[in-house]
């Protein structure tokens, strides 16, 4: 199975692509979080990723997409850009320390994907969330709405009643993206109407927050 690239990414590689040679500096000493109150290892953040979705939808074992879902290291994650020593660069302003990449779906047809990433401090964090989100919102061409009445705080949402084929996403889509101390999750559900796709998302990000630890 390998999902639309525009998708599969979520946008990242192209942000990263896009962001001059480092991102903006993230002066978040005060809210640094000991290490020993969050992952510690990748194995330990996949242990919060949700197992299942509302949808009913299979999951996808992560080796059968290209390339693997799972886990995520800054290598990887730079690794979907042209210009990888770079972007191993705009991630280490970030703080980026590591995530995992879980999908759900089968053939061409409706899909979810949750990507959880984990920094080392909560303004890390928000800083890629709010500048994921809007790049993702004008490759997509799409009103990007912060704080909606359906999300936790601080989530963003991008809903694509038609897709966007330019992109490469054919169905209605619904993509969020929430920033919660150290973590930042992205949540994208493509569906056979936009009502299911925002349904999915809601319900996906409402269970995943819930799963992570304080922060």
């Amino acid at each position: 199975m390998t999902p639309p690239a525009a998708v599969r990414l979520g946008g990242l590689a192209l942000l990263l692509a896009l962001l001059p040679g480092c991102a903006p500096p993230v002066d978040d000493e005060a809210t640094a979080v000991p290490a020993a109150s969050t992952p510690a290892t990748p194995e330990q953040l996949e242990d919060l990723v949700v197992p299942a979705v509302p949808s009913g939808l299979p999951r996808v074992p992560d080796g059968h997409l290209a390339p693997p879902a799972g886990e995520k290291s800054v290598e990887d994650v730079a690794g979907y850009a042209e210009d990888p020593a770079r972007e191993r660069e705009v991630l280490a302003d970030y703080g980026y320390r590591f995530g995992w990449e879980r999908y759900w779906g089968s053939g061409t047809g409706p899909l979810t994907s949750v990507f959880a990433h984990q920094f080392e401090t909560r303004g890390g964090a928000a800083a890629f969330t709010g500048d994921v989100a809007a790049h993702d919102a004008e490759v997509y061409g799409g009103v990007l709405r912060e704080d909606p009445p359906d999300l936790p705080e601080d989530c963003r949402l991008l809903v694509l009643e038609e897709g966007a084929p330019a992109a490469g996403v054919t169905s209605p889509a619904a993509f969020a993206w929430c920033a919660r101390g150290v973590f930042s999750v992205a949540v994208t559900a493509v569906a056979g109407s936009v009502e299911a796709a925002t349904e999915e998302v809601q319900a996906v990000v409402a269970a995943q927050l819930e799963r992570l630890p304080p922060s």
